[in-house]
């Protein structure tokens, strides 16, 4: 199943992306304490913004009704970059959230709290959002039996109006704080989800083995969109992916929101030297035929920075000697593989673990299948068939401390709805079977018609 939002596919060049990151953290608000004023309105039905279509129970500023939609945003908020105002969390987030009332839902994320607290997250899309467009949310859930069970939603951040979160992201920070990292932009209907700009927000908790641990207010980091989890070099400097896409922005987005910044598009990368206080633009890659770009990055054994790069063709690669600062030249990487999300990542024996899809034709987003590398990557051994069936895809995953492996992926996002994990050692890779364990994340149990 190929990503939606590949139908809007432009190549031409856009000019993107402010200089610098924003530093300044916000102060946390206590869960579920709402300031009194300023609010939004809800109304249960509305002509999008844009579009003109019907959208349901989401928040508009201007609207004539007078139902509090619980948001501290102000009630022209509209009119000063929405999407670069901060969602409110929420804590509670109730039924209307419930898998049963997700038409879509995928793109995963997941880690394990230094005391083993599971937490797993993915975007999704209620009745009035059946794929990616404005009614777009992230949901957080956890687990406390080491993912055997899940709860339901502990946080969901959904932005009003025709802002939509998406592409989230977990990590382990080496301190052993949890980080959730997802993107917000504009969007003019469905599959109309490039603003130009977007931009990358997080929230920290310092308590990931608590299930009610609390959590930092939405700081906006950068532009850009960032899925992966970031690298921590050897120098101790923090590296994070986030991409300037090369699509066009919607045209049916109002000009005046559509954005053209100085910056090239391109795999880039930012830098923090403060443990996450402040986030600054260190340089960019360019592969030819990127799609949405969701690079990773390892440090190799020789210093050297390795960046793999979503492509058409499957995956692209480039190499920087300064630390990130400059990168050679994309070129396709030779590792075989679709046009969709991979995982790579270092392991504690030293090992790298690459997930990618080796599918018969080549094509089909299916046998997700795990590989390791003895040699930074230049060649891969073994072989761990994951899941075999077609619309897997978009593996994330982390490594116990007792070695243990877990990789998380989404399965036909519109139909069956399911978040997965697999499950395995890194003998298992090498011997291609043993001890490989699935389990379901969430499955809704009941189809959700069409509005």
């Amino acid at each position: 199943m190929q990503r939606v939002r590949g139908r809007i596919w432009v190549g031409t060049i856009l000019l993107v992306a402010a200089s610098t990151c924003l530093a300044t953290s916000v102060a946390p608000a206590a869960p579920g304490v709402r300031p009194a004023e300023p609010t939004v309105r809800r109304v249960a039905d509305r002509l999008h913004p844009f579009t003109g279509s019907v959208m349901k129970d989401h928040c508009f500023p201007d609207s004539p009704a007078a139902v509090n939609c619980g948001s501290t945003l102000p009630a022209n908020v509209e009119d000063r970059e929405p999407a670069l105002t901060a969602p409110e969390p929420l804590f509670n987030p109730g039924p209307r959230y419930a898998a049963e009332t997700r038409r879509f839902q995928g793109i995963p994320g997941i880690e394990r709290a230094p005391g083993g607290r599971q937490w797993a997250v993915w975007y999704a899309g209620g009745l009035d959002e059946g794929t990616e467009g404005p009614g777009n949310y992230v949901v957080l859930v956890s687990s406390g039996d080491g993912g055997k069970s899940w709860s339901g939603p502990r946080l969901v951040i959904d932005p009003p109006g025709a802002v939509r979160a998406y592409d989230p992201c977990l990590w382990i920070d080496p301190s052993g704080k949890l980080w959730l990292f997802w993107a917000q932009c504009y969007s003019a209907g469905d599959t109309l989800i490039w603003d130009g700009r977007a931009g990358v927000w997080a929230m920290v908790n310092e308590q990931p083995d608590r299930a009610d641990g609390k959590w930092s207010a939405p700081r906006r980091l950068c532009d850009g969109v960032m899925m992966n989890k970031p690298t921590v070099l050897s120098s101790g400097e923090w590296l994070l992916p986030a991409a300037i896409w090369r699509t066009r922005p919607s045209e049916l987005i109002p000009e005046a929101l559509r954005v053209k910044n100085p910056r090239p598009y391109g795999s880039g990368v930012q830098v923090s030297r403060d443990q996450g206080k402040s986030w600054n633009f260190l340089g960019r890659a360019d592969a030819p035929q990127t799609a949405f770009d969701e690079h990773m990055v390892v440090q190799r054994r020789d210093g050297s920075l390795w960046m793999l790069i979503r492509t058409s063709y499957g995956i692209g690669e480039s190499v920087s000697t300064d630390g990130g600062r400059t990168w050679s030249p994309g070129r396709p990487s030779g590792i075989p593989h679709v046009n969709a999300r991979f995982f790579i990542r270092r392991l504690k024996s030293g090992r790298l673990l690459l997930v990618t899809h080796r599918p018969p034709d080549s094509k089909t987003r299916s046998h997700l299948t795990a590989f390791v590398s003895e040699d930074d990557g230049k060649s891969w051994r073994g072989g761990l068939l994951l899941d075999e069936r077609t619309g897997v895809s978009y593996p994330d995953g982390f490594e116990a401390p007792d070695g243990r492996i877990t990789v998380i992926y989404d399965r036909n996002r519109r139909s069956d709805r399911e978040i997965l994990t697999a499950s395995f050692t890194e003998a298992d890779v090498l011997a291609g079977g043993g001890s490989l364990v699935r389990a379901v994340v969430s499955r809704p149990t009941e189809a959700v018609p069409a509005p």
